[in-house]
């Protein structure tokens, strides 16, 4: 049998992989309500690609996916909380606040799944989205939450978790990398 790597494995299952434009390109905010219809069908698309994606992988941190990861230039992610919370639905998601307080964890993302990175991030972030009806709504989140959340609306920005790693820092091969399957540890959590 030939040892599929992870990234084949992820661009099979529909997952745009780096080095494509629409990963590098902010994505389009929608005009909600009017654009409702197109933004059910984005998160259906998005729910479709986790689905799939999760039937292969086990993601015991979480996971989320960015419009942009399946070729749709629309401001538009999902991520699916670690355990059996509900999934984040992100429409035109917008960082209004962060907290001073940093931590670095290694972050995995689907669009070069070979490798880890270890990303600074800030431990509380207060998200702007826009609902369905329109109406704006203000969520914050703390900790691995605030990271997968973060790491989504870098998507829709056209940033890669790369851009957030400290110079010289460099990511390193899935294989190197300890920690799949365990959650992200935090201090006094």
């Amino acid at each position: 049998m030939i040892d599929v790597r992870p990234s084949q494995q992820m661009r099979d299952l529909g997952v745009v992989q780096h080095g494509a434009g629409t990963l590098t390109e902010p994505a389009r905010a929608f005009d909600l309500p009017a654009e409702r219809d197109e933004a059910e069908r984005i998160t259906d698309e998005l729910f479709a690609a986790m689905e799939r994606i999760g039937q292969v992988h086990p993601f015991a941190k979480g996971m989320g996916i960015a419009a942009p990861q399946i070729g749709i230039a629309r401001a538009a992610a999902v991520v699916q909380p670690p355990g059996d919370a509900p999934a984040i639905i992100l429409l035109n998601p917008r960082i209004t606040t962060r907290s001073d307080e940093m931590d670095e964890q290694y972050e995995g993302c689907l669009s070069f799944f070979d490798v880890r990175g270890l990303v600074p991030r800030p431990l509380t972030i207060t998200v702007a989205t826009t609902a369905l009806t329109g109406e704006i709504v203000t969520t914050v989140y703390e900790r691995g939450l605030a990271r997968l959340i973060h790491h989504e609306i870098d998507h829709l920005d056209g940033l890669l978790y790369t851009a957030r790693m400290k110079t010289g820092v460099e990511p390193i091969p899935v294989e190197k990398y300890r920690q799949t399957g365990r959650a992200w540890v935090y201090e006094g959590a």
